[in-house]
């Protein structure tokens, strides 16, 4: 059964090892485990539903099932027990005709509806508003087909709500792929890419899901229309953009067409180190700009790739390495860059050849492929260590940005030195660490990490998470990123919005949401408020 205050299943731990425990007392201090609020306290807590009796369930456990996502506001609302407003009642729809006879219903009681895939949104796009209206979460976890296969055009049409795994395993079985792998793969769903502009760890070659999306039927207050489903139009504006980062602010998704592709012959990622952030930048950019058709480029900063070190937990391979290391003239603080490399046997032996011939001209040093075996098989660990984390007395948050290259570096640096700015203030310490997890001819994304001793106490421990959020936000748009490179907007992103739309462009977002959304039921306060 999945957690209800955490991420992944009930039976599935991943604990912090000796050497990682020693690693955070070391940078942060002692942490103080946290007294969780129980289950049982939390479903007396929340209030009777609202609705009449009808279609939708408003029994307590399937209400907070659906109450909350995964973001540090969110994580703290379930331990602390402090939810704030849980939606009135839940759909469950098996179908897309079930799905839209469902906000037929819902519409018809003047409620607002928040669409609710995988509950992995770490921005707020989950919120329920105060207020009057009753509030329905409309549940897409039934949905979670294959639908259809075109395979002399490459096409596959899925439930909205099917999972990352499902995906894959679908299209595997009939020697495909779509190779979407966010971080948030095993519960993040096909409809909850679309509608947030979501971005996998392989897209240098497979494409972010605006390359991948195809087409789709959106469901909305004034009727259901099919979106796109052209190999390309130049007939108007083209309305998969509207769709795509809508946040459910223009209808429900209920069906989404996906192009795939063979499954590749092999796959592998090499580890290079470099000896200095400078020179590992430089060679990544160029490995970018150099269109090899590389899978994956992954490059740790100088805390990143210490960290990652400290706790692999291979004692001999971390020993032999950092030997190794020391005798190819690395450092004392090397950065750690991934290289993925997919296609058939000759063009993975090609993409390894041309792009390690590159990071050796930055002095970058090939230290073969075992790292890279152990990122894949944890590649989605990283939310489960927040359990670990939170038991032990620390908690864990991102942020994440794009920017040009001439920015990158500069960017990094102020997201960590503000964030340490921030618990400074508190007399508290911080560890951050950032990589750049994907690129582009132009730029980078920038994402960081910030691990850091839990308060003990809701209100504090919340108060300097909005702290936190807002200076660390406040420093991404001065130095002209975005604010979600692949996270989407919400609630928790909706004022930085403007820095990169401009007040014209959030009118026109405005409107269209009014075109489709009349009376303002579909996910209020996400995007925009």
């Amino acid at each position: 059964m999945r957690r209800w205050n955490g991420w992944g299943e009930d039976d599935q731990d991943y604990p912090l090892n000796e050497a990682a425990r020693a690693f955070l007392l070391e940078r942060i201090g002692p942490g103080t485990p946290n007294r969780d609020a129980s289950r049982d306290a939390v479903l007396m807590a929340i209030p009777s539903s609202r609705l009449p009796p009808g279609p939708f369930a408003s029994d307590a456990p399937t209400r907070l099932a659906h109450a909350r996502g995964q973001s540090y506001a969110d994580w703290l609302a379930l331990r602390y027990g402090k939810l704030g407003p849980v939606a009135d009642g839940v759909a469950l729809p098996a179908n897309a005709e079930e799905a839209e006879a469902a906000l037929k219903a819902a519409l018809a009681l003047g409620a607002v509806v928040i669409p609710y895939g995988g509950g992995t949104s770490v921005v707020g796009h989950l919120d329920v508003p105060a207020g009057e209206r009753p509030v329905i979460n409309l549940s897409l976890a039934r949905m979670n087909r294959l639908r259809q296969l075109d395979r002399k055009n490459l096409l596959a049409r899925f439930d909205a709500g099917t999972p990352g795994p499902l995906v894959e395993s679908q299209l595997r079985e009939q020697g495909y792929l779509l190779g979407h792998f966010p971080q948030s793969y095993e519960y993040s769903t096909v409809g909850g890419w679309v509608v947030t502009r979501s971005s996998g760890q392989q897209s240098l070659r497979y494409g972010r899901i605006e390359q991948l999306f195809h087409g789709g039927r959106l469901a909305t207050p004034r009727g259901a229309f099919e979106v796109g489903g052209m190999p390309a139009s130049s007939a108007g504006p083209d309305l998969r953009e509207a769709l795509m980062g809508s946040e459910g602010r223009l209808g429900l998704l209920t069906e989404a067409s996906v192009r795939i592709r063979p499954l590749p012959a092999q796959e592998d990622f090499h580890a290079v180190f470099f000896p200095s952030w400078d020179l590992a930048c430089e060679a990544i950019r160029e490995l970018a700009q150099s269109d090899l058709g590389l899978s994956m480029l992954r490059l740790s900063n100088e805390v990143e790739t210490e960290t990652q070190l400290a706790l692999a937990g291979h004692e001999k391979l971390i020993t032999w390495l950092r030997r190794y290391l020391k005798v190819r003239k690395i450092g004392e603080r090397p950065v750690m860059l991934l290289i993925g490399t997919s296609g058939s046997h000759r063009e993975v032996l090609r993409l390894k050849r041309e792009s390690l011939a590159i990071c050796k001209q930055h002095r970058g040093v090939n230290t073969g492929r075992a790292i890279g075996k152990g990122w894949v098989k944890n590649r989605f660990r990283g939310p489960y260590l927040r359990n670990s984390l939170w038991e032990l007395g620390y908690g864990a948050d991102t942020v994440e940005t794009c920017v040009s290259w001439n920015q990158a570096t500069a960017t990094m640096r102020a997201i960590e030195k503000t964030a340490q700015e921030v618990f400074a203030a508190d007399n508290e310490r911080v560890h951050c660490f950032t990589h750049l997890s994907h690129v582009y001819r132009q730029g980078c994304s920038v994402y960081s990490t910030f691990a850091f001793r839990a308060g003990g106490d809701y209100e504090r421990d919340h108060e300097r998470w909005k702290r936190l959020k807002a200076r660390v936000s406040e420093a991404i748009v001065g130095h002209g990123g975005t604010i979600s490179h692949q996270h989407g907007v919400g609630r928790d992103h909706a004022p930085y919005l403007v820095h990169e739309k401009g007040a014209l462009g959030i009118d026109l977002i405005r409107a269209m949401a009014r075109e489709f959304d009349p009376q303002g039921q579909m996910n209020p306060g996400k995007l925009f408020s």
